[in-house]
């Protein structure tokens, strides 16, 4: 692995004059900063995935997840993520080292990796292992609709135990996101319970998104949940509500969390379970300036630390 790079840049002034703005923005959406004692209640670290403010440094990272109150983050790792895979020995070292000197963490990283055998997957895992961040998210996989579903499932099978084979040789755990839409390989969860159901889930398993299991199951999510809550490896937390786009079809649209159909009653099942890894917030709605942003992220996260307290 290369040395550790020399220290990057601090915040530009335009940067610094938006994290002051935070406040005062913050208080404009009725949000309350949580108290010591109310974090200390929580059993699970709160972590953001980090792509709506990637083009930030790792200086600038740690210092934003500080000030917005996670406990860490989910890192693109990726093809035009916060980290190239290719520049992962050289530039991820640096992101771990600042948000831990803030007593924080990279908990997952983000990749593009389907099998072991494409380019610079090898890189990003023995990186991340050097680095001891434990979870990786893997790429996505889609199904060709005019083949049958289950044929391309036998197809998939192989590779994932690829990963967790390899996985398990470096201590790491894989993870499976499932997404809504009508293609992708994961938006059931019951295809992907089907391929993994018997493999170790400390090196395979689900990072469970209730927000899209919400949209592909709007009464069935217990269900799924239930199925595949063994094999959680992350909880990914985002919101939506229904709405006509201009042609006058129904769409997903994103929202702040609390504002739309994701049920607080998952959370109430989650504290009752035995679930102990990284709760994270994702944001896919229009977050506006930097400042703005951080206060939807900061409403977010108080929503969310109610839910589960």
């Amino acid at each position: 692995m290369s040395p550790t790079p020399s220290p990057l840049p601090s915040l530009s002034r335009r940067d610094f004059l938006a994290s002051t703005a935070v406040a005062a923005s913050a208080l404009a959406l009725g949000v309350r900063p949580a108290t010591a004692a109310e974090s200390a209640k929580l059993r699970w670290p709160i972590i953001a995935f980090s792509k709506p403010f990637q083009k930030l440094n790792a200086e600038q990272t740690a210092a934003f997840v500080a000030d917005i109150g996670w406990d860490g983050i989910e890192c693109p790792v990726r093809a035009k993520g916060q980290v190239e895979p290719e520049r992962a020995p050289d530039e991820l070292p640096a992101f771990a080292a600042a948000l831990r000197s803030r007593q924080h963490e990279i908990y997952i990283a983000t990749t593009d990796i389907t099998t072991i055998g494409q380019k610079h997957a090898e890189t990003v895992l023995r990186t991340c292992a050097k680095l001891g961040i434990k979870r990786i998210r893997l790429g996505f996989w889609k199904y060709d609709l005019k083949q049958s579903p289950a044929d391309q499932l036998r197809e998939i099978g192989p590779a994932l135990k690829d990963i967790a084979a390899a996985c398990k040789d470096l201590g790491l755990q894989a993870g499976f996101q499932n997404h809504s839409g009508r293609n992708y390989v994961g938006a059931p969860v019951w295809d992907v319970f089907s391929l993994i159901r018997d493999m170790d889930p400390r090196h395979f398993g689900m990072c469970f998104d209730i927000g899209h299991a919400t949209i592909e199951g709007g009464l069935s999510w217990p269900i799924e949940a239930k199925l595949i809550a063994p094999f959680y490896t992350a909880v990914f937390v985002k919101d939506f509500l229904w709405k006509k786009n201009a042609k006058g079809v129904w769409d997903a649209a994103w929202c702040n969390l609390g504002d739309g159909m994701v049920p607080q009653a998952f959370f109430t099942e989650l504290k009752k379970s035995s679930y102990t890894g990284p709760i994270c917030q994702h944001h896919e709605y229009e977050l506006g300036t930097e400042a703005e942003m951080a206060a939807h992220m900061r409403k977010d996260l108080q929503v969310l630390k109610g839910w589960l307290a």
